[in-house]
């Protein structure tokens, strides 16, 4: 079907009404408040992930206080928040500051086409609620519509699944009518999805084992945080959330860069802490001790020790080995071992999926990203006024968000006292390619392929640095000899 009419002109075109999508809309309406802007979003609803996951115990891996916005305290109890408090959070912030008037619903974005002659773009969506093609036309296109596919998770061909009896479910689609009251149940995978599974399930299946390649480093904190709560009652919501934040984004760098400098070290210490839980005679070696350094992959955090009280009261297992069958009555090992089930999930994972899956096009001709390097983190080399929200790999995805967004802000308040139409990030000689995420997780290998790169140096260089990044956005240059506004 060929878009028909006029396009929808505006200044901004936001994709994504998630996390990242309603803090960028802020930032424009509170530092651009000159330019117009529209947030497309695919789905029916405000939220993103945390409208699409519906899995038992969902809830964040970061803290709230780093996790939420920085204009906008967090006020709920715990810091490690379930998924539903999330997403009532998300919506209050979108109805107080008036976003959620700036939406439109069941938008997918199909393509994007720039034009040098115009200086704008040219986006094509489908409402997905009707059929029906719309043409949008915005003079800077930012999309904020995360870093996986909405559409399909990652699940392997088990081998022999035909012949297993009960449902193989991704959490990505969890069914709302699943009843797994007794049931036995075997949670694929040791990632944060699992981790969060396997003691929600543990409360009313019969039993459940988490069933894992190779170890995860597994961290417990407690779910409320108790300097939160004290400063907040002497100094208010809005101060005590600055300060923890603050808090908790250092002790986030301390033990990233502490990981990095001393990694065995790091790792002796997780280890022991795990043993504590779980006794000396438990095998900690075998199921929670992984090959690779710490912050490697990225470290899974438990609230309160939920996951390992429910092993502790044998409604939870961890099995480490290598799948070689499913089974008419569960899952057989290469070594042998039978693992019975009625349910199996397999929280196997994302597949990543950039800028929402849109075909990307400048003046017709189609864009390799993987051949692109990556400004600042938010914008593509030789690619005009397009930008991406993508969060830090050590610490709360939120965190850069708001960073990118704000320095969104400072490009396009500049371009306009200087009357330029477009900014560019030009890739000069001498700048190595090395990979855009520093990271080793099933997932990111899983995408190398399709994922852009970073640069040798600054400021194609990701400094994964809240502090230096903040001191970035609010003091540095924006004509730094990289970034070029033009046609002035």
């Amino acid at each position: 079907m060929v878009a028909a009419g006029p396009p929808t002109e505006v200044d901004v075109l936001v994709v994504g009404a998630g996390l990242s999508g309603i803090g960028a809309a802020y930032h424009l309406q509170t530092l651009c408040p000159d330019r117009s802007y529209l947030i497309l979003e695919s789905r029916a609803a405000i939220g993103g992930t945390w409208d699409l996951f519906r899995y038992p115990g969902v809830r964040s891996d970061s803290d709230m206080y780093t996790l939420g916005y920085r204009f906008e305290p967090w006020t709920g109890k715990k810091a490690l928040a379930d998924g539903a408090s999330i997403l009532r959070y998300i919506r209050d912030v979108a109805a107080k500051h008036g976003i959620d008037r700036r939406m439109r619903f069941s938008h997918r974005v199909q393509a994007a086409d720039w034009s040098s002659e115009d200086a704008c773009w040219t986006v094509t969506a489908e409402r997905t609620d009707t059929g029906d093609l719309l043409r949008f036309q915005c003079k800077w296109l930012h999309m904020a519509a995360g870093y996986y596919d909405y559409a399909a998770g990652h699940l392997p061909d088990f081998p022999g699944r035909e012949r297993f009896g009960g449902p193989v479910i991704h959490p990505q689609f969890w069914p709302g009518d699943l009843d797994y009251a007794g049931k036995r149940m075997v949670v694929i995978g040791s990632g944060a999805t699992a981790v969060t599974l396997v003691p929600a399930l543990a409360e009313r299946a019969s039993h459940v084992t988490m069933l894992q390649r190779s170890p995860t480093y597994i961290m417990s904190l407690p779910a409320r945080d108790r300097i939160a709560h004290a400063l907040r009652r002497l100094v208010g919501d809005r101060r005590a959330y600055a300060l923890v934040r603050w808090k908790n984004v250092l002790l986030q760098m301390l033990m990233f860069n502490a990981a990095r400098r001393w990694p065995e070290a790091v790792k002796r210490n997780i280890v022991k802490t795990v043993r504590k839980e779980l006794g000396p005679d438990y095998d900690v070696a075998t199921h929670f001790t992984p090959n690779y350094k710490p912050w490697d992959q990225r470290l899974c955090l438990v609230p309160d020790s939920d996951l390992f009280a429910a092993m502790r009261e044998d409604r939870a297992a961890v099995a480490t080995g290598h799948i070689a069958t499913l089974t008419e009555a569960g899952i057989r090992l290469r070594d042998g071992t039978e693992i019975p089930a009625d349910i199996i999930i397999a929280a196997t994972g994302l597949r990543i999926q950039l800028l929402g899956g849109a075909e990307v096009t400048l003046d017709g001709q189609p864009q390799d990203f993987s051949k692109a390097l990556l400004y600042k983190g938010m914008m593509f080399s030789d690619v005009p006024n397009l930008s991406i929200s993508f969060g830090y790999t050590n610490a709360s995805w939120t965190l850069k968000a708001d960073l990118i967004a704000a320095y969104l802000c400072r490009i396009l308040n500049r371009m306009a006292r200087k009357g330029c139409g477009t900014a560019v990030a030009r890739r000069g000689p001498g700048v190595e390619e090395v990979p855009f995420v520093d990271f080793t997780s099933g997932y990111v290998e899983r995408a190398r392929a399709i994922l852009p790169k970073q640069g040798s140096r600054a400021p194609w260089r990701l400094h994964q640095n809240y502090a230096l990044d903040t001191a970035a956005v609010r003091l540095g240059r924006i004509e730094d000899g990289v970034l070029h506004l033009e046609r002035c």
